[in-house]
């Protein structure tokens, strides 16, 4: 990070942050005199013996998770137990049982393990690798699979293996020693493992040999619950960062209170989360960052420490499980047939806590985790058999928790969210839903993880992504890929004068913020025709009186939806309409007129797109210079996708017409003659 951006990030700041940021380097030039090298004493004064672990799982039947749940973690314990673990793109196929925690295997790099942690730039690829691949396996994913299998076979294999992989961990990551001391998150996401962890190994005969007795968990404990006291995220920095280092010293406190300053530590963590919880959830439920993967992670985060007050007698309170329940009503409304949430936002798959194949979709899991805490809405989607993790949280709260108010039915608009989701046939094979986006940019000065897409949609069919969001990809060392997959033109939007909506200053950070502004919206919920409609007024930079509405009319029954763009200008702007079509989909361009093709389990799939006839079309895919037609399935991979480019201009009320025609009927799996012909032009 250069001297421009640290001059714009301190412009994003208020000035008790600056104060607060003053206080935390203070601290950290202080603290170097407590760094603890590796093989270096600890001098840490321990309690002379602590108490039992206080919140075991009651009476828990591992026979009450279905075979298939059972199965699908066992599978993932055996990889994990031959060093094998899936983070983001990849599987990491060397945790043994004393790996190489500093060691990134997207780059090949190896992060510093014993210089101060406050030297370390954990930003800079070339001192650190790419740090979230050195950071994942630390947050002890793997090890909190393995304990869940101990907990279904009491097998001293999974046991063993665990505790060898935590004895390694804190010989290697004395305090302040390291990269993994760099990043508050990584604390609180750690003790939650930890926690954990203890308890699903509660039955294991040597657990207290390895934990209370322990003197270097009882030293690691402490420091990482001092470090995040001292050390917490501050103003626009405080989004998910503070709600995971909250949670996690939450979790830690009500479960090892070992410390004179537990207590302390409790009360403050409690008061943080009950104030976030307020701060950063919106009334309908959805998470103020606007990135539905950190939906999730909160909401996972929300619910490990609110289950972990239940069992300490130290309740997070009704308003807190009000919210909990707000965000899942909200999941449960906005995911579509396959149960998938919107792509909006960054995303990088954060997890709360894991007790399942680390690659299983979480959302099932979270809905059935709500019907067993608060009860199933009539309108909610089938979340299946309860999972493993829905067991044990229900296993340590007693009786249904407070709710507050709950929709009657599936809400299709998030009013103060600015999501609006237009559905037809909901829940069926052929079900049409589409995400529109009227919403404010992000969360806080700096919308750290928010994309230029005001006004975008994604479009699914039977779940197979016709529309797609681009998703994130990654976060740091890729500048320019960073800034596609966050751009307006990597979005399904129009660009004006080849600029972005919004105007970025950095990876994680926006000078300029463009929102959305709701026009109108009918027959959401019923009727022939849903018609959504919004604005924006982004590109007044270009032109004073600049404003970009978009309408989509999605036509009940017809497998029909018709997208118009209008732009009030003083005068005709140089535009690119773009349209990314999912990686399932094929494409045929003829002049204006795109065929898509699609294959599902019952056969060939088809629909048309007949696009605005004033713009030049063409398909755009795998372009890298610049690049165009890019997709990230998940955090660290992009594939080619097809892209459909409209260049032109327009302005003074021109109005650009998409008409999208899904043929819900057509099952065959023939190719039509004129494709087969020109197989040559199928992107």
């Amino acid at each position: 990070m250069n001297l421009t951006w640290y001059m714009r990030r301190l412009a994003r700041m208020s000035p008790a942050e600056i104060k607060g940021r003053v206080g935390d380097s203070w601290t950290k030039r202080q603290w170097r005199s407590r760094q603890i090298r590796p093989g270096q004493e600890d001098p840490l004064t321990l309690p002379a013996s602590v108490a039992p672990f206080p919140t075991p799982l009651r009476d828990f039947d591992p026979d009450t998770l279905s075979e298939d749940g059972r199965a699908r973690l066992l599978r993932a314990a055996d990889a994990a137990l031959a060093g094998r673990f899936h983070f983001f793109d990849r599987e990491h196929d060397d945790l043994n049982r004393d790996p190489d925690w500093f060691f990134d295997i997207r780059s090949g790099r190896r992060a510093p393990d014993d210089t101060y942690a406050f030297d370390i730039d954990h930003r800079n690829v070339e001192q650190v690798g790419t740090i979230k691949y050195v950071w994942e396996p630390s947050r002890h994913y793997q090890l909190t699979v393995l304990a869940a299998a101990y907990l279904l076979t009491s097998d001293d294999r999974y046991a063993d293996f665990v505790a060898d992989q935590l004895r390694s961990w804190w010989s290697n990551n004395p305090f302040l020693s390291g990269v993994h001391w760099t990043s508050g998150i990584e604390l609180g996401c750690r003790l939650i493992s930890w926690v954990w962890i203890r308890r699903l190994l509660d039955g294991w005969p040597r657990v207290r040999e390895l934990f209370e007795e322990n003197p270097d968990f009882l030293r690691q404990l402490h420091h990482h619950q001092d470090y995040l006291a001292a050390l917490p995220s501050h103003g626009s920095s405080a989004n998910n960062h503070v709600i995971a280092e909250e949670a996690g010293q939450f979790a830690a406190s009500c479960a090892f209170p070992f410390f004179p300053e537990s207590a302390t530590w409790r009360e403050h963590s409690a008061t943080a989360l009950r104030r976030e919880a307020e701060l950063q959830t919106f009334a309908s439920g959805i998470n103020k960052e606007l990135a539905s993967s950190y939906h999730v992670f909160v909401l996972e985060l929300f619910l490990a420490a609110a289950v972990e007050g239940e069992a300490a007698g130290t309740p997070l309170g009704s308003p807190f499980w009000h919210c909990i329940c707000a965000m899942t009503d909200s999941l449960a409304a906005m995911i579509d047939v396959r149960s998938r949430p919107p792509r909006q936002g960054d995303g990088d798959e954060g997890r709360g806590l894991v007790l399942d194949d680390p690659n299983a979709n979480p959302c099932p899991s979270l809905l059935a985790t709500g019907a067993a805490i608060f009860g199933r809405q009539d309108w909610w989607p089938d979340a299946g058999p309860d999972d493993l993790r829905t067991l044990v949280w229900r296993n340590l709260v007693d009786g249904p928790m407070p709710s507050g108010a709950r929709p009657d039915g599936m809400p299709h608009r998030f009013e103060d969210a600015g999501m609006v989701i237009l559905r037809d046939n909901t829940g069926g094979d052929d079900e049409i839903w589409c995400r529109c986006d009227e919403g404010p940019h992000g969360f806080l000065s700096i919308a750290a993880h928010a994309h230029a897409d005001a006004l975008s949609v994604e479009l699914r069919c039977g779940g197979v992504e016709i529309l797609v969001d681009p998703g994130t990809y990654t976060y740091q060392g890729e500048a320019e890929w960073r800034s596609y997959f966050r751009s307006t033109i990597g979005h399904n939007c129009l660009e004006l004068g080849g600029e972005d909506q919004s105007q970025s200053g950095g990876p994680f950070l926006w000078l300029k913020s463009t929102d959305g502004e709701a026009i109108a919206a009918a027959g959401l919920q019923d009727g022939d025709e849903a018609v959504w409609t919004a604005a924006h007024r982004g590109y007044g930079r270009l032109t004073p009186s600049a404003q970009h509405q978009r309408s989509v009319k999605l036509v009940r029954g017809d497998g029909r939806m018709v997208i118009e763009d209008i732009v009030e200008s003083s005068g005709q702007l140089d535009c690119r309409l773009a349209f990314h079509l999912g990686p399932e989909v094929d494409c045929f361009l003829d002049g204006n007129v795109a065929q898509l093709r699609w294959q599902t389990a019952d056969g060939t799939r088809r629909a048309t797109m007949q696009l605005p006839v004033s713009l030049e079309w063409s398909t755009v895919r795998g372009q890298t210079e610049p690049p165009l037609g890019w997709y990230s399935p998940c955090f660290g991979a992009k594939m080619p996708i097809t892209t459909l480019v409209g260049k032109g201009q327009t302005g003074g009320g021109d109005s650009l017409i998409t008409d999208i025609k899904i043929d819900l009927k057509d099952r065959s799996v023939s190719r039509a003659p004129a494709e087969a012909a020109d197989a040559s032009n199928v992107s």
